[in-house]
């Protein structure tokens, strides 16, 4: 933890060790066991996020967050510079080393979705993958709490200067983004926004139009239930469909942390809403 702003000093730059003699030997492996009947690739998600702030609550904890956007603005800006070249010094480590793989398939990408775009890679792709071939994803779900203009001021302006590294980005996972959306739009490769259950439906529609992903998040708690009620389910798929007639629109039932011991609650949302987007 970092107790004061004192111990930034103390931080420690991170290593990347990478043990290719084991890679080569589990590659092989594969090789053996699934050749002529799977395709074996050798390729990895080397992050999730670049969001950063996962990393500060990390370091000071969520309350002494809160009150540092108020009690020490400089400090917050001081760590997360120290944060940002951090992780612009890692992607770079994997870039250089060869270690990024094309996510522009099947391979989940933001906070959910699938990578599938004729926009990727760049160009001038020769095979060795660079940030600029790949989508990205910045989010700050921990920093909810926080006015959108503070979050003009302290988180995004880093997380801006990453994002314009990639060839396409994602935004946002749990944190509602009708009131942030004004803010992150100003990246020019932004193509997917996520829309949490707590997101204003109506107004992200208005804002996202046709220039993007409307990724639609529903509550996994419908499954979450001994039996899925089926009428609940169809009611808010429907008005979440209907609201977006006018987008692109991909919904991404995730977290579903448990069925309740009824994997048929899956199976039945999923014909629930195929039946309502035929409709």
């Amino acid at each position: 933890m970092l107790e004061n702003y004192d111990q930034i000093k103390d931080i420690i730059k991170s290593k990347y060790l990478i043990d290719y003699d084991t890679t080569e030997k589990l590659l092989s492996m594969a090789h053996e066991i699934f050749d002529g009947i799977l395709e074996v690739r050798l390729n990895t998600v080397w992050f999730w996020s670049f969001g950063m702030t996962d990393d500060y609550v990390f370091l000071r904890g969520m309350e002494k967050l809160m009150y540092d956007f108020i009690d020490e603005p400089e400090n917050v800006h001081k760590l997360m510079e120290l944060l940002y070249r951090g992780t612009v010094e890692k992607l770079e480590f994997l870039e250089n080393s060869g270690l990024l793989c094309l996510n522009n398939d099947g391979t989940f990408v933001g906070s959910g979705g699938i990578g599938f775009t004729d926009e990727l890679p760049a160009k001038n792709f020769t095979g060795h993958v660079r940030m600029k071939d790949m989508w990205g994803l910045g989010e700050s779900q921990v920093t909810v709490g926080i006015s959108p203009d503070m979050f003009e001021e302290f988180i995004f302006p880093y997380q801006k200067k990453i994002m314009e590294r990639f060839g396409l980005t994602c935004y946002g996972c749990c944190e509602p983004m009708d009131k942030r959306f004004d803010i992150v739009k100003s990246v020019p490769n932004l193509r997917r926004v996520s829309v949490s259950p707590w997101a204003n439906k109506e107004i992200m529609a208005e804002k996202l139009g046709k220039n993007y992903v409307f990724s639609y998040k529903p509550s996994p708690s419908y499954l979450a239930v001994p039996e899925l009620d089926e009428e609940e389910a169809r009611e808010h798929i429907r008005e979440v469909l209907d609201v977006t007639k006018n987008n692109h629109t991909e919904f991404i039932m995730k977290d579903n942390h448990t069925l309740c011991h009824n994997p048929d609650n899956i199976k039945n949302w999923v014909r629930i809403f195929r039946e309502e987007s035929e409709r």
